[in-house]
This record gives C-alpha cells, sequence and structure tokens, in this order.
C-alpha cells in the first residue's frame, strides 16, 4: 500500500530526534521559543513537522546569529536554529550519518560517534614520538566558506534518498537573521550550530583534504579534528613541501589556511637537538610541547607530550573566578560541592587524561577559594589564615569525595 505522503518519514523517527534535541539542550531561535514552550503544545508541533516534511512542504526559518567570544580574541558568529528546525535537522541526520560514516577517513575524529578529543590526541602523541616534524593547519571560518556546488555533488554521490537531498539544499540556503532583524542570504557555508552542520562539514573535508591526502600523500599520517588537523613528516624540507601543498589545495577549494594558527613544528626531545624556532603546538586544548618525563630505562629527561593548554588553564581559572566562592558563605560544603563538582569532575576527566599533574594550578586555585569562603563563614576564622586551612584540610580529608580533586589527593 502507497503512502498518502510523497515521502516516507515515520513519526516515531521524528519523535526520537525531538529526543535527541531535549537532551542536547540548547537556546531558542528567531520566534524565541524554548524547549520548555515547544513542549507546551509537543504533540501538535511534532506532527506539524512530520506532516510538512512528508508533504515536502517543510521551509527552515531564518537562523539566529549569535556572535560568540572565540578563546584567542575576536567573536565567532554561531547560527542558532529554532528549536523546530533541530528536531527537523536531526530527522535527516538520523537517516545520513549511518549513510556517509562507513565512507569517512579513520584519521577525521571530529563530531563522529564512537570518535572522541581523546582519541586523536592519544594517536597524535604516538605519532609525534614516531616521526620529527609536525605541520599544525588551521582552516579560517571553514563553516562559512563551505561551497554548496561542491558539497552537493558530493551528497548525492553518496545519498539517493530525495527528500534528504531537498531539504539539505533548503538547510544550505536559510538566510541569517541578525539582532536588529535584518536577512543576510547565504550563497556560501553551512551555520556553525546547525544539527546537520558538522556532519556536512566533514563530508566536504572528505573531498577537499582527508582522500587528498591519501591519494597524494600515502606516507604523511595525519589527524583532523573538524577545521584542525596535524600532518607528521619525516623532515623540515618534507614538512615544508606538505605546507606549500595543502595551502594549495584548501585554495582550489575556496577555503583558506588560518596563517596565524598553521605552522611547522620540531617535536623535539632527548634525542631529537635540532634548533628550530616552533616546538610546541595546541591541539584541542592540549599543548604539545618537551615535558620532563621519568622512565626506568632513561631516567629523567625531555619527552615530547601533550598536557593542558596555557590558554585552557586561563579559560578554566577565569570561570572558578566568576563563580565567587568566598561570598557564598550563606552555603554548607555540600552545596558548593552540588553546585560546581561536576564541572570540576567534567575538567578532570577531560584535562587529566594526558600529564594530569599540570592541573595541579587548577586545584590550588580552588582550595584557595575554598579557604577564603571558610573564613568568611567562620567569623572565628577570619583573621587566622593558617588556622582556615588546617580546618579545610581537616573537611578534606572527612569528605575526600565532595571535590573531585580532593578524591585524587590535592588536598588544601
Amino acid at each position: 500500500m502507497r503512502s498518502a505522503k510523497p515521502y516516507d518519514i515515520s513519526k516515531q523517527l521524528v519523535w526520537e530526534a525531538y529526543q535527541s534535541v531535549k537532551a542536547n539542550g540548547g537556546a531558542a531561535g528567531v520566534d524565541k521559543e524554548s524547549i520548555e514552550a515547544f513542549e507546551v503544545r509537543l504533540k501538535d508541533n511534532l506532527y506539524r513537522i512530520w506532516n510538512r516534511m512528508s508533504s515536502g512542504s517543510y521551509f527552515p526559518p531564518p537562523v539566529k546569529a549569535v556572535p560568540i567570544p572565540k578563546k584567542s580574541g575576536g567573536t565567532r558568529v554561531l547560527g542558532v536554529p529554532t528549536v523546530s528546525d533541530r528536531v527537523a535537522q536531526t530527522v535527516v541526520k538520523k537517516i545520513l550519518e549511518p549513510i556517509l560514516e562507513p565512507v569517512f577517513d579513520h584519521n577525521s575524529f571530529g563530531y563522529r560517534p564512537g570518535k572522541s578529543a581523546h582519541d586523536a590526541i592519544a594517536v597524535t602523541r604516538l605519532r609525534c614520538w614516531r616521526d620529527d616534524w609536525v605541520v599544525e593547519f588551521d582552516i579560517k571560518g571553514l563553516f562559512d566558506h563551505i561551497d554548496h556546488g561542491r558539497l552537493i555533488k558530493a551528497l548525492r554521490h553518496h545519498c539517493t534518498i530525495n527528500w534528504v537531498l531537498l531539504y539539505v539544499e533548503r538547510w544550505l540556503k536559510a538566510p541569517l537573521q541578525q539582532r536588529d532583524g535584518d536577512l543576510i542570504p547565504r550563497d556560501m557555508g553551512t551555520p556553525q550550530g546547525g544539527v546537520v552542520s558538522p556532519l556536512l562539514a566533514n563530508l566536504f573535508l572528505h573531498y577537499a583534504f582527508d582522500g587528498w591526502v591519501r591519494r597524494t600523500m600515502p606516507g604523511v599520517p595525519f589527524c583532523r579534528y573538524a577545521d584542525d588537523g596535524l600532518l607528521h613528516c619525516k623532515s623540515r624540507r618534507q614538512a615544508e613541501w606538505v605546507m606549500a601543498q595543502i595551502t594549495s589545495r584548501l585554495r582550489e577549494c575556496g577555503l583558506e589556511i588560518n596563517s596565524e594558527k598553521s605552522r611547522i613544528v620540531y617535536c623535539k626531545d632527548k634525542n631529537r637537538q635540532e634548533e628550530h624556532e616552533g616546538i610546541s603546538f595546541d591541539f584541542l586544548g592540549f599543548t604539545f610541547r618537551p615535558r620532563r618525563c621519568v622512565s626506568e630505562c632513561h631516567g629523567v629527561h625531555p619527552n615530547f607530550l601533550p598536557a593542558i593548554s596555557r590558554a585552557s588553564m586561563k579559560s578554566i581559572n577565569r570561570e572558578i573566578r566568576s563563580w565567587h566562592v568566598q561570598l557564598k558563605n550563606d552555603k554548607t560544603l555540600k552545596d558548593l560541592s552540588n553546585m560546581f563538582n561536576a564541572k570540576l569532575r567534567g575538567w578532570f576527566v577531560y584535562y587529566g587524561r594526558f600529564y594530569p599533574s599540570e592541573l595541579r594550578q587548577i586545584w590550588r586555585n580552588v582550595n584557595g577559594y575554598l579557604v577564603h569562603w571558610v573564613r568568611r563563614k567562620y567569623k572565628r576564622l577570619s583573621g587566622h589564615k593558617r588556622r582556615a586551612w588546617q580546618y579545610l584540610r581537616g573537611l578534606a580529608q572527612a569528605n575526600p569525595k565532595l571535590f573531585v580533586h580532593w578524591e585524587i589527593g590535592c588536598l588544601p
């Protein structure tokens, strides 16, 4: 029996897409409708999405432009779709992702199921031990400069589902709405913040970069996480040639290397003593550079290792300072744990995976703010800094699981 709708999209798929959107949270789009407001008429809203997508009459609303500050300075513009549009995009993503995943290279790690930033860091660490030189590159404004024609051509090569192709094209053309209400038409790029955008960006770079490296430089290992990438080389001469090649290749595909974030790095350690101005690079919040290492075979020696970057450290300390822990003397220690320990644990899980001793300064800062809290909360300790530290140490020893750094032994 034929479906009454032109496109066979199940209601169950729309329901699952909504559940994913709800789990991920996110801000309202141009219609100012939050997830909570969307749920007031949940059944009607989901039926409307299913009905329009199944009939081919779904047209995405404009995408809300939201500038956010970058760690390196300046701003990045996120494109925030409405809640309804995020559900519709997730419907397409759930169909498209299983089609494209087998196509992608195993050295592409960003925004992919079963792959993580830690996987990329671990692979990079091993390759830095093996090869002396690294070409570090960053693509300038990747999401804003993806060529629609090339992207759709690649998509049609792998996907023959008409409604998926139809809605991807409509999303690519959806205008960007500024704060003042002005609409900016788009003839290139895919909004950073859209549900399907990372998947489409990976497809574009699979052909613009990953597959091209495989064909033209089969002996050069690479690792890419979205628009950041690394290539490992045997010599400085090879690294210079590789940098020139990828710069030219990306230009051919309408993309540009970010010269401020792209360079050649020498992986200096105890066996590598060549002089070079660049002996460190940042990747996914970690800095790779020569670090003190202790082993049974070689004793204390420098090794090329990753640890939390200075920029990440500054960002974390800035956020901890913004909590104003010392001013919350109306709270109990258990309250503070409930408020902040999940965030601290998240940082520990991510940055503590490699060279965790570099996090000690963060844990010292947290303990310092807690001492200030103790001195403000208990008047008898307000003028006795040493006694306040001793008191906090006693609390930590009695309640080691309240804060993640106390669990691992970083006591006051």
